[in-house]
C-alpha cells in the first residue's frame, strides 16, 4: 500500500537575494499550503543564518510536511513535501521560476510505501489524519 508521496525539489540559478528573505520562502510555502489545500499543524520554523547565509523552514502539517533550505552563496534552494495523502501535482517549476527567479528546477517524486502490500480489512485508510482530527 502507498502510504504517501514525497517531493524533493531542487531549484538552480536563482536570485541570491531572494534566496536570504525569509518572507519570501514564507510566501512559497503559503503558495504551496494555500494552492495544494493542505493543513498546518502548530507553528512554522524559520531560521535565517547570519551574513550572507540562507533560510531554513520547517512547517508540520495534518498530511506530514513541508521543508525548504536555501544556499544564496550557490544560487540554489532545495525543498521538501511529503504528503500521507494524494494530492495534485503542484507546478513546482512555473512556481519558483516566479517567486525566486530560478532557471532551473529539478524535481524528484517519491512513492512511500509498498505497491504489493495492503490491509483490505482496515477501515482506517490514513491513521496520521485521524490521530490529529483530520477526515478521513
Amino acid at each position: 500500500m502507498i502510504v504517501g508521496t514525497e517531493w524533493l525539489i531542487e531549484a538552480f540559478d536563482c536570485e541570491a537575494e531572494i534566496l536570504r528573505e525569509t518572507a519570501a520562502l514564507q510566501n512559497v510555502f503559503s503558495r504551496v499550503i494555500a494552492d495544494l489545500n493542505l493543513r498546518i499543524v502548530g507553528e512554522p520554523l524559520w531560521h535565517k543564518f547570519g551574513g550572507e547565509g540562507g533560510v531554513t523552514g520547517l512547517t508540520m502539517l495534518t498530511e506530514s510536511h513541508l521543508a525548504c533550505h536555501t544556499y544564496p552563496e550557490h544560487r540554489t534552494a532545495t525543498f521538501n513535501l511529503y504528503c500521507c495523502r494524494s494530492r495534485p501535482e503542484w507546478d513546482w517549476k512555473a512556481n519558483l521560476t516566479e517567486m525566486l527567479g530560478a532557471n532551473e528546477v529539478k524535481i524528484t517524486k517519491v512513492d512511500r510505501g509498498n505497491k504489493k502490500s495492503s490491509n483490505p480489512k482496515s477501515k482506517i485508510q490514513n491513521p496520521k489524519s485521524k490521530v490529529v482530527g483530520g477526515k478521513i
